[in-house]
């Protein structure tokens, strides 16, 4: 028997076991909320497929071994007003460290879009030290496309990185993220598995080639693909997309109608469910009899369709016609099954309708039961461009009328004239950042776009794991500019630091600067204005290396880690960049002020009744609300308007880190004397 409260690994076989192996070393009472979630769910039964392979127990652990890090303000790479530097955020570091430490951000998050690197050998890289550490700073070798065990690597590199992109989502945030061929059926199964497979909205084939490609012997590759998954099928929500300026093109007024229409179908499905709106129709002009097609029954009631029929000039009654064949042939029934339904028949002679319905034609503004334009067609019904959905449903299927455009800069356009769609997103960023940035795959602006339409709202928060060139960030802000919207953005990028290439600053932090000042390298285009806080991660965060610090540092802490779960998501604390201030470090929307009291990691940090009394002299020359939040090591004043956060356990607590599993934890106001 099991001692009391430790976890049992039921059966000693198959993958179930793998994946719970790491928590059942450990009480219950050692598991976070997340883990206890974890192991519920391996151990129901009808949790669907479980994809198995080596290394996954150690992969789907590392999420939870890996230690957030500091993270400083390089400040010649931000740019625009602080609070749009509040709002987004360029992150240069490892990924899987860089969501650990946003722990602030845990389950705000409303969309991560994101294009990891696929399987080709060239830029995937994997260090086999993170299995047994992740916070190892060594960023491994690049993987060969020859390498037996690449395929592995790729999947114990991608597993704890997904776990982290879903704890991040909000209840009802989406997962939007790129692959290729090579790994789609593996990163499918284990997005299944993660997210469960009733949570998959959507598997979209994008066109990313006009013509075929000579990279296949059999097949020519012209398509990648998008899977999107949501953590909670039920509370995701998908837009609509904007309708096109060729949808709204078929609608039309040839009868003069100061509203644009275009003819739809006067019948819809339901005959057989819906037999009394089954009936005959005779046309004004013509005077031919007209059913619904098979299966179908009249769309609108009889009594409208009356009205419809008598505005082309004559009255109609209803009568028998004896037409039950006709009826049945309809609804799909035996003649002596069919209703005896009386059809809507003119009161009058054909001859003489005919002459009054005429007239009406050559009028102009016809009613709503339309005969075509020359009254000798089938029933149809005007519908109106204002009466219909302002949008439009989206496919799985995203073809060349998407990304087939290119863009015009003013007089310059882009390099050449084709359009291939796997080069859109290379012309967009030559123009945007000149040539020779050394990116060979980039997705194309108006992907992006469509995704972030589709399933961020308004006021959400968009995350890029894998951000790349920055197309994520620069779709967010030309929405913004175009619609008014207020989208934030997080943008993680490590860039080759062991080969001297730091693109997080020299691509990435590049083009969102070019996108918010529209100082394109091909020419001055419309800014999007907005703007982004760069942030390099450092080291780990502990207590100790918190004490460590000094000022400037523990003033990037503070502004990095604070979190005010009354809040919920939103901007982060806005810097206040005034000189002259000893104490104010920043502010929040609401104009309350931040100070810290740190001189540096052996001054003695004490928020006492001199410290305050400057600290609201400084808040009256800022300008702020006199609700003063306070970070300190030592608190020896008390005042109904401070907020004191105490230096370390308030940042770690932010961050997400355990205060009572660490010994400087233990120190008090005694330690003053020593």
């Amino acid at each position: 028997m099991k001692p009391k409260g430790q976890i049992s690994n039921g059966s000693p076989t198959g993958a179930e076991v793998k994946d719970k192996d790491d928590l059942a070393d450990r009480t219950l009472q050692e598991l976070s909320r997340e883990e206890l979630i974890e192991l519920i769910e391996t151990q129901r039964s009808d949790v669907g497929v479980r994809i198995s392979f080596s290394g996954k127990n150690d992969a789907g652990r590392l999420a939870r071994l890996v230690q957030p890090r500091s993270a400083r303000k390089v400040m010649n790479l931000c740019i625009g007003p602080e609070l749009d530097q509040a709002r987004n955020q360029v992150i240069e570091g490892e990924n899987l460290q860089a969501m650990v430490t946003l722990y602030r951000e845990k389950g705000h998050v409303d969309l991560i879009i994101t294009d990891p690197p696929y399987n080709t050998g060239s830029d995937f890289r994997y260090n086999d030290r993170w299995e047994e550490d992740p916070n190892d700073s060594n960023l491994g070798e690049f993987v060969t496309e020859d390498e037996a065990g690449r395929r592995t690597k790729w999947m114990r590199f991608m597993l704890p990185r997904l776990r982290m992109m879903k704890a991040m989502l909000k209840p009802g945030g989406v997962l939007a993220i790129c692959i290729d061929h090579r790994e789609l059926f593996r990163l499918g199964q284990m997005l299944d598995e993660l997210f469960d497979e009733r949570n998959r909205l959507a598997i979209i084939n994008w066109q990313r080639s006009y013509s075929p490609r000579n990279d296949q012997q059999h097949v020519s590759t012209a398509t990648e693909y998008v899977l999107v998954y949501a953590r909670n099928e039920e509370l995701a929500k998908t837009q609509l997309l904007a309708r096109t300026e060729a949808m709204d093109a078929r609608y039309r007024s040839p009868d003069g109608d100061p509203k644009p229409w275009k003819p739809s179908d006067a019948g819809g499905p339901g005959a057989a469910t819906h037999q009394g709106m089954v009936y005959g129709v005779q046309s004004p002009f013509t005077g031919v009899i007209h059913y619904p097609p098979p299966g179908s029954c009249w769309r609108s009631d009889k009594r409208d369709m009356k009205t419809w029929l008598a505005q082309w000039g004559t009255d109609y009654v209803e009568k028998p016609l004896n037409d039950q064949a006709a009826l049945a042939k309809v609804i799909g029934c035996k003649p002596d099954d069919a209703p005896r339904n009386k059809a809507l028949v003119l009161a009058e002679d054909v001859a003489k309708s005919s002459k009054r319905a005429r007239a009406v034609l050559a009028a102009g503004t016809w009613p709503q039961l339309l005969f075509g334009r020359d009254g000798t067609g089938k029933p149809s019904l005007k519908r109106h461009l204002e009466n219909i959905k302002q949008g439009r449903v989206p496919t799985t299927f995203w073809s060349d009328e998407d990304f087939d455009n290119a863009l015009h800069l003013g007089t310059v356009s882009w390099g050449h004239e084709e359009s291939g769609h796997s080069q859109t997103g290379i012309r967009e960023l030559d123009a945007i950042v000149g040539r020779g940035h050394g990116f060979e795959t980039v997705k194309p602006l108006k992907l992006f776009s469509k995704i972030i339409q589709l399933w961020c709202p308004s006021h959400g928060l968009v995350l890029d794991p894998f951000a790349g060139s920055g197309t994520t960030g620069h779709a967010v802000l030309q929405l913004n500019a175009q619609a008014g919207t207020q989208r934030r953005f997080i943008l993680i990028e490590q860039g080759r630091p062991e080969r001297g290439d730091t693109y997080a600053r020299s691509l990435t932090a590049q083009r969102i600067k070019r996108a918010v000042t529209g100082n394109w390298a091909a020419g001055k285009m419309a800014p999007t204005g907005g703007g982004f806080r760069f942030l390099a991660l450092q080291n780990k965060v502990d207590a100790k290396a918190l004490l460590a610090m000094e000022r400037d540092e523990m003033t990037d802490a503070v502004i990095a880690s604070h979190f005010d779960s009354s809040r919920g998501g939103g901007p982060g604390l806005i810097t206040m960049t005034h000189d002259g201030y000893e104490f104010l470090v920043a502010r929040n929307t609401d104009d309350e002020g931040f100070y810290l009291v740190w001189r540096g990691a052996h001054a003695q940090p004490v928020f006492d009744k001199a410290v305050y009394e400057t600290i609201v002299a400084e808040a009256k020359r800022a300008k702020l609300k006199p609700r003063y939040h306070v970070y300190a090591r030592f608190n020896l004043y008390q005042s109904d308007d401070v907020a004191f956060y105490q230096i370390p356990n308030r940042i770690l607590m932010d961050f997400g880190l355990s205060v009572a599993a660490d010994a400087f934890n233990n120190e008090s106001a005694d330690a003053l004397s020593g």
